[in-house]
């Protein structure tokens, strides 16, 4: 009884033993899932895969020897991890902020995995994310580096293949690979591409501008071809309708033709000259900006050069095309003023002598009805002019206002010439108007003998004792 009953333990120990060995056995094969990696190391590792430290498995399943073998997990759930990166020179050394975010993940390629079993088993997801953040800030300073600003602003899927080519070779030497790249705003500390921004948008506005302004320039054109056509329509047939007594008008009417034609092409040529002023100052702009942008070494300069001298070239030149189309208008202003100033002296000159020839014709008619005697037609003029220079004789004494004249006469009878104070006083007022003869002479006339002749010297007394008598 007691051999049966050692056999039965027997048999339950052996049950129990191969039981707790299949159990062991069964607990020692793991299957690897999908979002992980199975990383097996201890004995004979290496040889079997050719002397690597660990055998790494996505998928599947193996069996961990007991004691000498064990194993981990690599979780292959993806870490994001942004990147505020400042200040990065560029190619040109100015400096660029360019915010991202990358998305990681550890690898399962063949080879890359193995990496990540040697320099990430262990470390949780934390220390993994710092790692990789330092080399992406490396790399994005080398990728940017190497681009010009204008490329790093403008090819946004160039700078990501960039980075991404240049991160992706340094991420898989620690068994990381990347899964996304987004960049975010672009930046620089002096405004550069700000600036590269304002100068496309200014561009198209003023192409926009150019534009407007030749459409506007063709209808004003048009406009002032067909007011000057309806004008000189106009002129002409009033011209044909009063042709025999308005010459000088049909002449003005011309002339403001003309006047308005040479105003309409100075405006053509105004605006034309205009809009090549501003291309040109445009172009100027255009390359000092293309020269600054290549000679940006120093970023303090060039902050100085886009914000103080291109600034003042645009304006020098705004303000010179400013002045020379004032100039050009005043100077054709002033032209059309002296035109019509010539015609009206013109005009003027044409009637003054028509007045003189007409008195030419005139005193000859008259030297001719006086039987081509000079003399008699100037005594004809003088008879004529007579009134005139006895009226002038008057004017000598017309002007003396006298309201009272009192003399003293003390009656003791004449003087020393025999008159008394009231006859001398009464003779000299008489005396005091200027002879007839006098008055032609100083007339540029001679009257003739019936008239009486000058008085002598000696003929004033004797009106004077004929006065007093």
């Amino acid at each position: 009884m007691f051999n049966n009953s050692g056999s039965l333990i027997g048999v339950v120990v052996l049950v129990l033993s191969v039981f707790s060995l299949i159990v062991g056995f069964a607990r020692r094969y793991k299957r690897c899932p999908s979002d992980k990696i199975l990383v097996i190391y201890g004995k004979w590792i290496g040889s079997a895969a050719k002397g690597a430290s660990a055998k790494c498995l996505h998928g599947g399943a193996a069996f961990i020897l007991p004691i000498l073998q064990d194993y981990q997990f690599l979780d292959l759930t993806p870490i994001p991890i942004d990147i505020k990166l400042q200040g990065a020179l560029s190619q040109q050394n100015i400096r660029v902020n360019t915010p991202s975010t990358f998305t990681v993940g550890i690898s399962t390629a063949v080879g890359v995995m193995e990496n990540a079993a040697e320099r990430v088993l262990g470390l949780n997801m934390r220390e993994v994310q710092e790692l990789a953040r330092d080399i992406i800030f490396g790399q994005m300073r080398v990728v940017i580096a190497t681009m010009p600003i204008e490329e790093i602003n403008a090819d946004r899927d160039k700078l990501i293949d960039n980075i991404s080519n240049g991160v992706e070779v340094e991420l898989k030497k620690v068994g990381l690979r990347l899964i996304n790249v987004n960049v975010q705003d672009i930046t620089d500390e002096s405004g550069y591409i700000d600036a590269l921004g304002k100068e496309a948008a200014a561009r198209a506005i003023n192409d926009a501008k150019i534009k407007v302004a030749e459409q506007t320039r063709g209808g004003e054109i048009g406009k002032a071809n067909a007011e000057r056509d309806q004008r000189v329509s106009v002129a002409a047939s009033l011209a044909t309708a009063v042709e025999g007594e308005n010459t000088a008008k049909i002449t003005i009417a011309k002339s403001d033709a003309t006047r308005r034609e040479a105003e309409a092409e100075a405006e053509r040529t105004a605006t034309a000259a205009e809009k090549v002023k501003t291309a040109q100052a445009l172009e100027e702009s255009y390359t000092a900006e293309r020269a600054a942008e290549q000679e940006r070494a120093n970023r303090e300069q060039a902050t100085q050069y886009a914000n103080i001298v291109v600034p003042a070239e645009i304006e020098k030149q705004r303000v010179v095309t400013l002045a020379d189309a004032e100039a050009e208008n005043i100077r054709r202003v002033k032209k059309g003023e002296a035109d019509g100033l010539k015609l009206m002296l013109v005009a003027e000159a044409d009637g003054t002598r028509s007045i003189l020839t007409q008195k030419a014709e005139g005193f000859r008619d008259l030297v001719a009805s006086a039987d081509n005697n000079p003399e008699y037609a100037s005594m004809m003029m003088i008879t004529e002019k007579l009134p005139e220079l006895v009226a002038e004789q008057v004017k000598a004494i017309m002007g003396i206002k006298i309201d009272k004249v009192t003399v003293w006469d003390n009656g003791s009878g004449s003087t020393a010439n025999g008159k008394t104070s009231t006859a001398d006083f009464l003779s000299g007022l008489v005396g005091s108007l200027p002879p007839l003869h006098e008055v032609a002479k100083n007339a540029g006339l001679e009257l003739p003998g019936y008239l009486g002749s000058p008085a002598t010297a000696d003929e004033p007394e004797k009106k004077e004792s004929d006065l007093s008598a």
